[in-house]
């Protein structure tokens, strides 16, 4: 089944292409990929982010395998596809629903072994008592009833688990009865032809992972980059009737930019809903981030713009636990930061550069962040209207009181409760996010050093260049000084553009800004 993304509405069920066509739905042909990914292996691992889909390239796996060939009539895979010989097929999601503990796992599993027992005519799963034994069964009888190999497709493999990541107890059950589970597929490989596992996350190999050493991970093999997604191509081709009217480059900085080591590509959730509704909205972030992954960046006393970017490694990034959930491997593998740059620094040896896909998650995830960091959710639509405004004009004595404003909202009541109060890059976080959550066009010049931050904003046919420094009492003229002395304004002179200067000291003890030192550039 191609991945389909609808002209008007999303199709019900599994339709031929020339249904699809008959309904005026655009599609994408990913069942050259599939072919390309069946050849090459047996056992596969993906990870990507919610609304991807992945659970449609499930899909098209199933279908192929079951020599559905009406479905892919002028795709690549039907003359590429071996129809004669289909295979049975058991397909297991936990995509559906919330399972509150163990027990209801097991149930959820059981009922589904038992449909797939019943769709593939085997009358009786023998003796098998436990859940892993009438897994096995399943697998090794139904060979023996079709007379070809099992293929195991399992979507979502981990949301039983990332449900109740803000429980670590029942995210430990519910681990160790996944891991149970998986672990047949390893002892089953005689009786399987393929097997595909998909989700969100990727556990560490000594809990989730350690009976499925055999699966080979592609989340980070550049030709898989594109395997889910849609790339500039398909836009430009597939889409191209809907782009009349849409300024084409917005369109790539707001929802391009997951990258996966190879091709950058769109969310699929997103460009839907921009064609239907012709507007650039949050739509994939408003589906659904989670409230604990907010609460973890502000308990963690992250610094915001680190977030712009971040170093990791191959195995930071691919393995996360419920013992210990790296914030790099959580944000990465959510897809709130993807891969910007990859550098082999010796042979063998990875460093990736993480930031935001694009616009739509900075700005987003920043707005989240900033009532998790203090400032109440109540004044931020005032502020963000007050500070565009500001900026519009280049009002810089505006933007000093939209910006006093801003930390003053804070109540004195959060400071006093509250740890991260004390972390002192708490004032340029923000500060920062403040701006980021706009969707503006921000350059961090220096986004490491904590306790300050170098900010280049280009807006309005202006640029606006911040230095912010925390200071005890009074200000010092340091942050304006050293915007001057260290040339930071130097590379946008010849923009030819208004170059604004803004020098910003924010006291410890009054707990807002103590210091506002201004100086324009106006181009000759």
């Amino acid at each position: 089944m191609p991945a389909i993304l609808p002209r008007r509405k999303l199709p019900i069920g599994i339709q031929t292409l020339r249904e699809l066509r008959e309904e005026g739905h655009y599609y994408v042909d990913k069942s050259g990929k599939a072919c390309d990914l069946v050849a090459s292996g047996k056992a596969f691992f993906l990870s990507r982010p919610r609304r991807f889909g992945k659970s449609l390239f499930v899909d098209t796996l199933k279908e192929l395998f079951e020599a559905n060939r009406p479905l892919f009539t002028d795709l690549a895979a039907d003359s590429r596809w071996d129809w004669s010989r289909p295979h049975p097929v058991i397909r297991i999601s936990f995509g559906g629903g919330r399972m509150r503990d163990r027990a209801e796992l097991e149930q959820r599993i059981a009922e589904m072994l038992d449909e797939h027992r019943e769709r593939l005519g085997i009358d009786t799963l023998g003796s098998a008592q436990t859940l892993t034994g009438r897994f096995a069964a399943l697998i090794r009888l139904a060979r023996q009833r079709h007379g070809q190999r099992t293929v195991v497709l399992i979507d979502e493999y981990d949301k039983p688990i990332l449900d109740h990541l803000a429980s670590p107890e029942t995210a430990r059950t519910m681990r160790d009865a996944l891991q149970s589970l998986y672990a047949v597929l390893k002892d089953a490989d005689a009786d399987l032809k393929f097997v595909f596992l998909t989700g969100v996350s990727k556990f560490s190999k000594v809990s989730l992972f350690s009976g499925l050493n055999h699966l080979q991970d592609i989340t980070l093999t550049p030709r898989w980059s594109a395997l889910c997604g849609y790339t500039d191509e398909d836009v430009d081709t597939v889409f191209a009737p809907e782009l009349p009217g849409l300024d084409r480059e917005q369109v790539r900085r707001w929802y391009n930019g997951y990258n996966w080591r190879g091709t950058s590509v769109y969310n699929p959730f997103d460009l839907l809903l921009l064609f239907q509704d012709r507007e650039f909205q949050p739509y994939w972030f408003r589906t659904g981030t989670p409230t604990f992954l907010i609460d973890l960046l502000a308990d963690r006393q992250f610094f915001t713009p680190d977030l712009s970017r971040l170093y990791s490694d191959t195995e930071l990034l691919s393995t996360f636990d419920v013992e210990h959930l790296s914030t790099e491997a959580l944000l990465f593998q959510t897809g709130y930061l993807t891969i910007h740059d990859t550098q082999e620094l010796v042979l063998g040896q990875w460093q990736y550069t993480l930031g935001y896909p694009n616009r739509e998650v900075e700005a987003s995830l920043n707005h989240a962040l900033l009532p998790a960091y203090g400032v109440p959710a109540a004044s931020l639509a005032v502020g963000r209207s007050r500070l565009v405004e500001a900026l519009k004009v280049g009002d810089l004595p505006a933007l000093e009181g939209v910006l006093h404003a801003l930390f003053a909202s804070i109540p004195h009541d959060w400071y006093r409760n509250n740890p991260l109060a004390r972390f002192e890059g708490h004032y340029a976080s923000v500060f920062y996010s403040h701006f980021a959550a706009l969707g503006l066009d921000i350059r961090l010049e220096d986004s490491t050093n904590h306790g300050r931050i170098d900010m280049a904003l280009l807006f309005h046919g202006q640029v606006f260049v911040f230095e912010f420094k925390v200071v005890e009492h009074t200000a010092k003229g340091d942050a304006l000084a050293q915007i001057k002395a260290l040339g930071y304004a130097d590379k946008y002179l010849g923009r030819g553009e208004p170059v604004h200067l803004v020098g910003i000291e924010f006291g410890r003890v009054a707990r807002n800004l103590v210091g506002f030192a201004v100086e324009t550039i106006t181009p000759p």
